[in-house]
């Protein structure tokens, strides 16, 4: 089977605070040496899929920088390969920029073109679970629908402001469609999971293009809301139930501590890095971590370059991060190069590239809501 897969790359992810100030959600680093990108990539090419487009369009550099040619991904290849899908202005398109996820689509048809594959894979690069897509394909192909997409239940608590809640047959056929509104939250059963679409959604490619060019030229720009939910009654379509450890880090700084803080559980760890697979990511050149005499480190993830001579408790610090003799870092998201002094104290936070703690200082913030610093920020 002939696959073209497209990863929705372009967003910013705004409830990221400062996180996303300078890069884009699917950039974001995690759990010490990933970027978020990395797990919607190594999905795809595990499956085999040796195409791939990534849809790209706030503060790329970053993103760009990651991907460079796709090697680490074996995508720097003369057939296929990896294929970065910016904005473009031209004599037909004067607006720079996309207008949502199916205009984003819409504007790079000439990778549907140019191409031989039968079907689209659609997912997102800012969500971090793991799977074997194969097993979606087979899905697809057995009940003969014309798109199936990945879902997973979750509780009514979990619903935010536009996510959409499915309602399905016992074969998986889906049968109907209801936006989320938190002012509709007394209306919702709260004693019962429901059925939410997770992003991912695999389509005959020319089906797809149909569907764009009858819709996106109309000015209808989202892919679910405007598109794949007004043509459900006239096209089959079929779920495929997810039940692993998936989370959208899109959705706030607080999913993203939480996310990086996950990864020092051992069964969502073996799941994410072992059941499936190596992750694949741009690797760096750096010495194993080193950890001095008076370091004393409990439960923790201490990525390459990192030299610890203080107290690390439950945390996760990327690479290249100092933590001096007498700091203490406690349930915290420590990003690459960033440097606790001495005697200094940081308890409950997410501290971006590059950012100072001052000897001395403390900055302390709450578990359901972790203080953070923005990249070369200073304590």
């Amino acid at each position: 089977m002939k696959v073209l897969g497209l990863v929705l790359a372009w967003e910013r992810g705004k409830d990221l605070a400062n996180l996303t100030k300078i890069r884009a959600s699917s950039a974001l680093p995690v759990f010490g040496k990933y970027r978020v990108i990395d797990f919607a990539l190594t999905n795809m090419v595990n499956a085999g899929i040796s195409k791939i487009g990534i849809i790209t369009q706030y503060n790329p550099r970053s993103l760009m920088d990651h991907l460079g040619s796709g090697k680490e991904w074996d995508l720097d290849r003369k057939t296929g390969g990896l294929f970065i899908l910016q904005p473009y202005f031209s004599l037909e398109n004067r607006s720079m920029g996309y207008a949502g996820t199916a205009d984003s689509v819409f504007q790079n048809m000439t990778l549907f073109r140019r191409g031989n594959e039968d079907h689209v894979l659609i997912g997102s690069g800012d969500h971090v679970f793991r799977t074997d897509y194969n097993d979606l394909f087979r899905s697809h192909l057995e009940s003969g629908a014309d798109m199936t997409m990945m879902t997973a239940e979750v509780e009514p608590s979990e619903l935010t402001d536009g996510d959409w809640m499915l309602s399905s047959t016992s074969s998986g056929r889906v049968t109907g469609w209801k936006e989320y509104a938190s002012q509709e939250k007394d209306s919702v059963a709260a004693d019962s999971r429901k059925i939410v679409p997770l992003g991912v959604y695999f389509i005959n490619k020319y089906l797809l293009k149909e569907l764009l060019y009858a819709n996106v030229p109309e000015g209808k720009n989202d892919l679910v809301k405007d598109i794949f939910v007004p043509c459900s009654s006239s096209i089959t379509v079929h779920e495929y139930r997810f039940r692993g450890y998936w989370r959208n880090l899109r959705a706030g700084i607080d999913t993203y501590y939480k996310t990086n803080m996950d990864a020092l559980k051992d069964e969502i760890r073996h799941e994410l890095f072992y059941e499936k697979g190596t992750v694949y990511t741009k690797l760096k050149d750096l010495p194993p971590p080193k950890i001095a005499n008076t370091a004393q480190i409990r439960n923790s993830i201490i990525a390459d370059g990192s030299i610890i001579s203080g107290k690390v408790e439950n945390s996760v610090l990327f690479r290249n991060t100092r933590v001096f003799a007498g700091a203490v870092v406690r349930n915290s998201v420590i990003l690459e190069s960033t440097v606790i002094e001495e005697g200094a104290l940081v308890e409950n936070a997410v501290l971006d590239k590059n950012a100072i703690v001052r000897s001395g200082r403390s900055l302390q913030g709450r578990p359901n809501k972790p203080a953070s610093i923005e990249k070369h920020g200073v304590v």
